[in-house]
This record gives structure tokens, C-alpha cells and sequence, in this order.
């Protein structure tokens, strides 16, 4: 009979080099203003799934698209100034 714990050393053994790095962090914290946009508009959405939408609900998803948008043009603009070397 062979104990789990031999194969959870053998699982958790590369832990240390499974964590993200300061750069893959950095870019997470970029990100996340898209990414709140994203659940913004994935929750305008979702509210008039069960109901008929109202002129209220259609202007909270173009408002939602509109920052989705906004927030991911701001990211590829951030990517091309460092990718050019300026400043970002």
C-alpha cells in the first residue's frame, strides 16, 4: 500500500518555481483595469437575461462596452510605448 504523502512530495516539490514572478505580477496589476471592465459588462449582461430590457439596461451595456474599449486601448497603447522603448 503506497501512502499519499509520497506523492505529495513528489507534487508539491516544484511549488517555489510554480509561483509568478515580479514581472508576470506587474503585468497582472496592468491588466486589471480591463479585466474590471470585462466583469462590468459581463454583469450588464446578465441583469436582463430574466427580464425584458429596459432603455436603462441597454445604455449600462453600451457604457460597459464603451470602458471594455477604453480600458483595452489604453493597454495596447501601454504595450507599443514599451515595446518602442518610450515611457509608459
Amino acid at each position: 500500500m503506497s501512502h499519499i504523502v509520497t506523492v505529495q512530495d513528489a507534487v508539491t516539490a516544484f511549488a517555489d518555481f510554480m509561483e509568478p514572478t515580479a514581472a508576470e505580477l506587474d503585468a497582472i496589476e496592468r491588466e486589471m483595469p480591463a479585466i474590471f471592465a470585462d466583469v462590468e459588462l459581463l454583469a450588464a449582461q446578465i441583469i436582463p437575461l430574466d427580464r425584458t430590457p429596459t432603455e436603462l439596461d441597454a445604455r449600462r451595456i453600451r457604457r460597459a462596452r464603451r470602458r471594455v474599449l477604453a480600458e483595452r486601448r489604453a493597454l495596447a497603447n501601454h504595450a507599443a510605448d514599451a515595446g518602442r522603448g518610450g515611457v509608459a
